[in-house]
């Protein structure tokens, strides 16, 4: 028989540097989760992506045990690491902190496809210039 699922979880943490520190600590164990267990797998899966800002989604289950799943990083982090830059612009319409490609835009885009909801790379990649312009990253 199947677990009875409680709850489903997502959060962005960095790759292979968990801590039980918030956010992580609060939000699992409000729902009984043990913490240190979940941040030991998380760490363990993710060790090699370190610098990286990795989306878990944790499904907990009645009896507190849990599954988790990883994602890419978020198209946002891809893009900063593209073009070079440490932070987007606090005023994204009036000053402007880079230039993505045509190509780069491509390059993101297939390597997210299976976590966006486009079909075409053509869809994927006017995902991906609608994040970098809410950025301040000028687009071609």
């Amino acid at each position: 028989m199947a677990k009875k699922v409680k709850t489903i979880i997502k959060i962005n943490l960095p790759a292979g540097e968990a801590t039980p520190a918030p956010p992580v600590g609060p939000v699992l164990g409000q729902h009984g989760v043990p913490i240190m267990d979940f941040i030991k797998e998380y760490n363990a899966k993710t060790a090699d992506q370190k610098g990286q800002i990795i989306p878990a989604v944790i499904t907990v289950f009645e009896d507190k045990s849990f599954t988790f799943i990883t994602k890419l990083p978020p198209v946002a982090e891809m893009i900063k690491k593209k073009v070079g830059i440490k932070l987007g612009s606090g005023n994204a319409g009036r000053e402007k902190v880079g230039k993505l490609s045509r190509s780069q835009a491509e390059e993101i885009a297939k390597e997210k496809m299976g976590d966006m909801n486009a079909f075409e790379i053509d869809a994927a990649v006017q995902v991906i210039y609608g994040t970098a312009r809410s950025m301040g990253v000028d687009t071609e």
